[in-house]
């Protein structure tokens, strides 16, 4: 994940942009595959058609979590998580249409269908020009917006879909051996299933609350540790709100030293320096404690 806290905002022309480019394939490809018969160009269109759901739920989930960023009663954090749910029911859409691709095509092995090779083969390559234009548009995105990677990662697929159509019209036209089309179409299947679960397993860990990859959570307390005032760390948590805005809590035990409210700021400055320094953690909830207090408290958190 990268660090674009303001929800993704800043992408939105260019998935808009993207949305159109995918809904103008999608036509062409699936006009296409009716008249030509090919699973490879109708996978490459579903697949397609998946790209243009993903996008407008992207497109969605951005605005939702921008226009509801300000915390209230029910949602102390805004609705910032909506863009992870968007990517999560992405993530099971494409598995979805994996399935439906893997039985068509096995189908379709044993039951071969004779396919215009030339027509698909122009489809694949307005396909694959469409995909590369896309891929531009979402480079910069894809680093800093877990639902622009999620499009980004899509498109690429589909790229690869379309050159797995492009070589299955070419043997189709040279050989005349009909089952590269169902070839291909597995081919796209596989193409899309290790996105797919990357997709869902990186949703996972942010709706469980897992520690972000880029955190090492025994460097960070080490950190706190060397902080000029504190001598023990404990319920220490990290975990991500959405793409690029991570979150921490810890409890700072603090040396007797700090007796007043105006050195337990001093020690709070210098925590707070850290972790903007060197972990971009700008959000973060600390609990200063007296030594001992710890032993008082019901459930702690090594």
């Amino acid at each position: 994940m990268g660090h674009a806290h303001g929800g993704g905002m800043q992408h939105r022309g260019r998935l808009a942009l993207v949305l159109v480019i995918a809904a103008v394939v999608f036509a062409v490809q699936i006009v296409v595959a009716a008249l030509t018969g090919s699973l490879a160009l109708l996978a490459d269109a579903g697949h397609v058609l998946t790209d243009a759901v993903g996008v407008a739920m992207a497109l969605i989930a951005i605005t939702i979590g921008q226009r509801g960023r300000g915390p209230n009663a029910r949602s102390s954090y805004g609705f910032h998580r909506v863009e992870v749910l968007a990517a999560g029911a992405n993530g099971l859409i494409l598995l979805g249409l994996c399935v439906a691709i893997v039985i068509a095509a096995v189908r379709r092995l044993s039951a071969p269908v004779e396919i215009d090779g030339g027509l698909v083969l122009v489809a694949g390559a307005v396909g694959l020009a469409a995909n590369i234009a896309a891929l531009l548009l979402l480079r910069d995105g894809a680093r800093e917006n877990l639902n622009v990677r999620g499009a980004y990662l899509e498109v690429l697929g589909d790229a690869l879909g379309s050159v797995a159509v492009l070589v299955a019209a070419a043997i189709i036209m040279l050989t005349g051996w009909s089952q590269a089309d169902p070839v291909a179409s597995l081919v796209i299947a596989a193409l899309i299933v290790p996105r797919a679960v990357s997709l869902l397993r990186e949703v996972g860990e942010v709706l469980l609350e897992s520690t972000p990859r880029d955190v090492d959570l025994a460097e960070l307390r080490a950190h706190l540790m060397a902080v000029e005032g504190v001598v023990d760390v404990h319920d220490l948590h990290v975990w991500t709100i959405t793409s690029g805005m991570p979150v921490m809590s810890a409890h700072i035990v603090v040396d007797d030293d700090v007796a007043e409210m105006g050195d337990a700021q001093v020690v709070l400055g210098r925590i707070h320096g850290c972790l903007c320094e060197h972990f971009d953690l700008e959000h973060s909830t600390l609990q200063i404690e007296p030594r001992g207090h710890a032993e008082t408290e019901a459930h702690v958190h090594h």
